[in-house]
């Protein structure tokens, strides 16, 4: 049975006059036709235009307790399971990501539940010591006063490898009360469209304040006028995804992008007993298996301590093995042929490795057969970090001490974001300093690694401090600007 699903938001254009294309995603009988709208040049420009002009009139004398209670009431629809938007979300992303329902369901929650109202207080709090700086002047700690202001315009272009994901990027433009204009990507174009849908039904003002929109990189027109137009892109790809766009955005156009990254655990010697070991390997494999590693901190590889009461080997073992019962409960979904080449290329690597090894210090052991939905690998001797083939494969590397991890990774430090750490406080606190310093800007539990807190700090950065330009009114001004009161006399 096939379904229909229009996607996009576009306030200010009329329904019946907007061009659409039909993607069919989804395979064995279970097919999605979703239709992707097509703007032309002067319907981007008029989009553009409405964006722009509600931004300036209804945006920005919002309060930004109002826009949080907005996106507080949408996050609440979508949470809700009866829910027209939830139902249609349930059913229709795993045929068109391919993930397995139950990981839809609870990679949904898990990720709206970021939205309610006191996250969303935490995410402003991080970023502003005074959030009201966003709806006028307020104090400046050194004199004078100060406010922010979000762009008139603000694009993001979105990619596709986890649903969901581009609403982070979307309630942040929505905090700094940006005018909004967001792209698709082909590879999961409904989440970013129903949230804009239940923003507007949440608030009707706001709903047109927002635009969901797709358009084919590389083919000019539409594409064109929202790089021109647009005050602030914020992008997310591959590296040379985003090189070509930054060569399209004019040089005065603020250009945030967020490229790929590579993700890795640890596992202190303390935290390898009998009672431990278990639990921490599903926990790590619960990191692995979400979203088949497609975002850009799940753990590639693992680098486990030897000294402890549990043996690295061990400890790969009960990985595998937690790894080989997530596979009952949630189905790898169906690779495409790059994909699959990939994942046969990376564990034909090892598979030499351990066949020129001969038994001799540094070889490699594969765990479980080539049939099965995951890969783990083995390393004897310590390695510096490099990618796993994803889809659930995962390098386990045994070193003498954690100290030395840091200097494993640095060479990546371009590509570094997350690090997953199981140690005792002292050693965290040590290890993340030297993590610091080789390019690590996440530090967080196992298990949480695919799960980022409310207000976290994308790739080192304020996610929404970037965003603002901050107007200052120095204290000097003000000072002179008593002598021009009345009560001056």
């Amino acid at each position: 049975m096939s379904t229909v699903e229009e996607a996009g938001h576009l306030p200010g254009l009329a329904a019946e006059t907007i061009g659409r294309r039909i993607v069919a995603h989804g395979a064995w009988g279970e097919t999605v036709a979703v239709a992707l709208p097509e703007l032309s040049g002067d319907q981007a420009r008029a989009l553009c235009d409405h964006i722009r002009a509600r931004a300036r009139d209804t945006l920005r004398g919002m309060e930004t307790a109002r826009i949080v209670a907005a996106i507080d009431r949408a996050s609440a629809c979508l949470l809700d399971r009866t829910h027209p938007l939830r139902r249609k979300a349930e059913a229709l992303l795993p045929v068109v990501t391919g993930y397995d329902r139950e990981t839809v369901r609870l990679g949904l929650t898990s990720t709206l539940k970021t939205f309610r109202r006191p996250q969303l207080l935490r995410f402003l709090a991080e970023d502003f010591s005074n959030p009201g700086m966003l709806d006028g002047f307020q104090p400046a700690v050194k004199g004078g006063l100060v406010r922010a202001r979000g762009p008139d315009l603000l694009l993001h272009v979105w990619a596709g490898n986890v649903p969901a994901l581009p609403l982070w990027s979307l309630v942040s433009g929505l905090l700094v009360k940006a005018g909004t204009v967001g792209k698709l990507a082909s590879a999961e174009p409904l989440t970013a469209g129903w949230f804009a849908q239940a923003i507007a039904e949440a608030d009707p003002a706001l709903g047109e304040c927002l635009a969901v929109t797709w358009w084919k990189g590389g083919e000019g027109g539409a594409e064109a006028v929202f790089l021109t137009q647009a005050e602030c892109v914020m992008a997310y790809g591959g590296n040379d995804t985003l090189a070509a766009l930054r060569a399209k955005v004019p040089i005065t156009t603020r250009f945030l992008p967020h490229g790929h990254r590579i993700g890795f655990a640890m596992v202190a010697r303390e935290a390898l007993d009998s009672r431990r070991t278990g639990p921490l390997a599903r926990l790590v494999a619960q990191d692995i298996v979400r979203y088949e590693q497609q975002g850009c901190y799940a753990p590639q590889m693992l680098f486990v301590e030897r000294g402890g009461p549990t043996a690295p080997d061990e400890f790969a073992r009960h990985l595998a093995h937690a790894l080989a019962a997530l596979a009952s409960r949630h189905p790898r979904r169906r690779l495409d042929p790059g994909e699959a080449a990939a994942l046969a290329a990376w564990r034909s690597a090892h598979e030499m490795r351990a066949l020129d090894s001969d038994g001799r210090s540094g070889g490699a052991t594969l765990l479980g057969d080539p049939t099965d939905p995951w890969s783990v690998v083995l390393l004897d001797d310590a390695v510096t970090l490099g990618p796993s083939g994803l889809n659930r494969s995962v390098t386990v590397v045994t070193v003498d001490d954690l100290a030395t991890v840091p200097a494993l990774v640095a060479p990546h430090r371009a590509y570094l974001q997350t690090a997953g750490i199981a140690a005792a406080p002292a050693r965290l606190v040590a290890l993340a300093d030297d993590l610091a310093g080789s390019g690590v800007t996440r530090i967080t539990a196992l298990g949480r690694m695919t799960a980022p807190e409310a207000g976290w700090h994308h790739d080192g950065r304020f996610s929404l401090l970037d965003l603002v330009t901050v107007t200052e009114i120095e204290a000097s001004a003000e000072a002179a600007a008593e002598g021009f009161a009345p009560y001056a006399e």
